[in-house]
Formats: C-alpha cells, sequence, structure tokens
C-alpha cells in the first residue's frame, strides 16, 4: 500500500507529460501564423499575376481572332448604321469571353467569328505563371467589352479598342496546417480591367 501511494505522489516526468499535452497546440498555432502569412502573400502573387496578364493583353496580339478582324462598317450604333469613320460607340460590342477551349459570346453583339488565338492565350497564361506558378490556363478568362473607342472602316486592324479584363478564377490554397489531409481553401476571384492599345504585338517575344 506504502509503495502505491509513493508511485501516486511521484512527479517525475511531469513536465514531459505536459509538453507531449501542449505540443499539437502550439504546433497547430506556429502552422496557423506561417498560413496566414503565406495566405496573404499568395493573394499578392495572383492580383500581380492578373494585373501583369492585363498589361500583357493590351499590347500584344488578340485572342479573340474575330474581334481583331470584324468591321464595323454598318454596324448598328444606337439605332444608327456606322459609316466609314464613325466612332464605334460601346453598344456595339457586348461582352466576349476567351478561355482556354475558345471564345464565346455572353452578350450580344458580338463579332460575326468567334475563333481563338490558341498561341496569344497561352502566351499570356505563361507571362503570367512567371509570377504565380499554380495558375494554370482553365482558371484563366480574357473578356473583351466595348469602350466607346475606335473608328469603324479603320485600315489598321482591330477597328475597335475594347475594354480588356483579365480574370483568374477557381483558384485554390493548401495550407501547410491542412495539407495531410489534402484540404484546400477556395480564393477569390481576381481580375484586372485596361483598354486595348494596339493588339498587334508579337505575344512570343
Amino acid at each position: 500500500m506504502k509503495r502505491l501511494v509513493t508511485m501516486w505522489r511521484d512527479r517525475q516526468a511531469a513536465s514531459a507529460a505536459e509538453f507531449v499535452l501542449v505540443l499539437p497546440v502550439a504546433l497547430l498555432l506556429l502552422f496557423g501564423i506561417i498560413d496566414v502569412g503565406n495566405y496573404a502573400w499568395t493573394l499578392n502573387e495572383y492580383e500581380k499575376a492578373t494585373q501583369m496578364g492585363t498589361r500583357y493583353a493590351v499590347v500584344t496580339d488578340m485572342v479573340s481572332t474575330g474581334l481583331k478582324q470584324q468591321s464595323y462598317v454598318g454596324a448598328n450604333c444606337n439605332g444608327t448604321a456606322l459609316r466609314a469613320g464613325d466612332r464605334i460607340c460601346r453598344e456595339a460590342l457586348g461582352t466576349l469571353e476567351c478561355s482556354s477551349t475558345g471564345c464565346v459570346c455572353a452578350l450580344t453583339p458580338c463579332p460575326s467569328g468567334t475563333g481563338s488565338n490558341a498561341p496569344a492565350f497561352n502566351a499570356l497564361v505563361t507571362r503570367m505563371q512567371a509570377i504565380q506558378p499554380d495558375i494554370t490556363p482553365a482558371s484563366v478568362r480574357v473578356v473583351y467589352q466595348g469602350s466607346g473607342l475606335g473608328f469603324a472602316g479603320d485600315p489598321n486592324k482591330p477597328e475597335i479598342a475594347p475594354l480588356i479584363t483579365v480574370r483568374i478564377v477557381n483558384a485554390t490554397y493548401t495550407p501547410i496546417s491542412l495539407s495531410p489531409f489534402g484540404a484546400t481553401v477556395g480564393l477569390p476571384d481576381f481580375s484586372y480591367t485596361l483598354t486595348l492599345e494596339d493588339g498587334e504585338g508579337d505575344p512570343t517575344v
């Protein structure tokens, strides 16, 4: 009986037991702090990649081949047919969205051709990946919308200077604290918009 009482009162290795209990909480807190900082850094990378992609898109060849070749002479602009030299109104172009699978008209009117320039799109994605390597072609969207800039019949194609928005959608982040479970956290969509400048630069340079 005396031996049992002695063992009960023995406090040797108590600190080790306490350390084992506290260690998981301490590691979770440490990894949580690292994850918050890394998450903020990742958001910044995606934001910068989106800005770079937009800047790249407005000075290189357009992803939409149909929009580049479209003639706006005779197009309806607020109920009036455009003549050569007329300014192209914003309403002359709706919303044209291009992705890795091609271009689709999201809101009419759109150009008669919906072809996609795959090399231009791939070069755009490659430029963005230089800033954030986790960006995939499937997550990138290039959206063209009317801006009210450009002149019908301009011999220097494209005639229209649309607003170009580059978007990143469905991006995810894998926290260190959740990586053993294969869990990911969804990131918000990123977008940035500029007006087309020349649309003729070589995207492969």
